[in-house]
């Protein structure tokens, strides 16, 4: 593992264009772009400023799209004007615009739809099914808005499945029931239209202390892995790449943001998960750590996962404002 840069504040979701362009969004308003010189950075470049909270970015057919709470802004033909950006179109701005669990993970699906997550307004709560607590999807210019999965308390990460095409994503879990209860989650949506349980259950197997009552834990799709209380579940992406072992191929890395209201600390770290295309036997390990040192001292956070085209695997940081890149030589 290496610092690809360290010169990104508050880095969070990572997109990357085939002229080897790093975008990365950010918490703090700006939306940066590396310019990638093989394994080094060749240039630095602020391509947006004063948003809010544009974590999230995507790539796709020569423009930039970025999240922004309540909208959706495009920065066409991104690549060529890295020194000079455009005014973004907005794509939509009819997203809620509610700021908890309100900055989104976006990205494109193999249908060429944009995917937009929206977190639930609050720890626990019963809101519109339709509006929040779910996963939407869009044309690429903003049309044709509809609902892809329910009971989704808060996704920060979705990917696709690279042989099965499905949806895989991450769920944050709800507060206040303790250090052990209940697990972020990893997801599967083969088909849309499927309900998580949110708020009625959470986990697959907890009933919501408030709203479970009448509303059993069988009747909503089960997690594929639980990955712990109060981890932070936040960005996953699939391996497919050259680079690593061959047993890592279509395993799925997971950066975990770490807890902030657990009595000892849980997260700080990427995880690796091996599961069948069908989300059948899933297992996970820790393929980095180290982020929260001896006695609980913090120094770095994990928010994004990204693989580059030569197998490497990027790592983005939004404690330290940094992005690590991860290489691998067979012995």
């Amino acid at each position: 593992m290496e610092v690809l840069s360290d010169a990104v504040p508050s880095a969070r979701a990572m997109a990357y264009s085939p002229k080897g362009i790093l975008y990365i969004g950010s918490l703090d308003g700006h939306v940066y772009a590396l310019e990638l010189n093989g394994t080094r950075v060749a240039a630095r470049h602020v391509v947006a400023a004063g948003l809010e909270a544009p974590i999230g970015v995507a790539w796709h057919n020569g423009a930039l799209y970025v999240s922004a709470v309540s909208r959706i802004l495009r920065f066409d033909s991104i690549d060529t004007r890295l020194n000079a950006p455009p005014q973004p179109a907005v794509v939509t701005d009819k997203l809620p615009a509610e700021t908890h669990h309100g900055a989104k993970f976006i990205a494109f699906g193999p249908d060429d739809k944009l995917y937009v997550p929206q977190g639930a307004p609050c720890n626990v709560c019963l809101k519109d099914r339709d509006r929040y607590a779910m996963i939407g999807r869009m044309n690429p210019d903003g049309s044709h808005y509809e609902v892809v999965a329910r009971g989704v308390r808060n996704s920060v990460g979705l990917a696709w499945h690279p042989a099965t095409h499905e949806l895989w994503f991450t769920d944050n879990g709800r507060d206040l029931l303790g250090d052990d209860l209940p697990d972020d989650e990893l997801n599967r949506a083969p088909r849309t239209g499927l309900d998580f349980g949110f708020p009625y259950c959470h986990a697959g197997t907890v009933a919501d202390p408030e709203f479970g009552a009448g509303h059993p834990c069988d009747g909503f799709a089960p997690p594929v892995a639980k990955l712990g209380a109060h981890v932070a579940a936040l960005g996953m992406r699939f391996y497919s790449g050259p680079m690593f072992p061959a047993d890592y191929r279509n395993n799925i890395f997971i950066a975990e943001h770490g807890s902030w209201n657990r009595s000892k600390k849980a997260g700080y770290r990427v995880v690796r998960v091996v599961t069948e295309p069908d989300g059948s036997h899933a297992r996970q390990e820790v393929f980095a750590e180290g982020w929260l040192q001896a006695g609980e001292t913090v120094w770095g956070r994990p928010a994004d996962v990204l693989p580059l085209p030569d197998g490497s695997l990027l790592i983005s940081d939004d404690y330290a404002g940094a992005v690590y890149r991860v290489t691998y030589s067979a012995p």
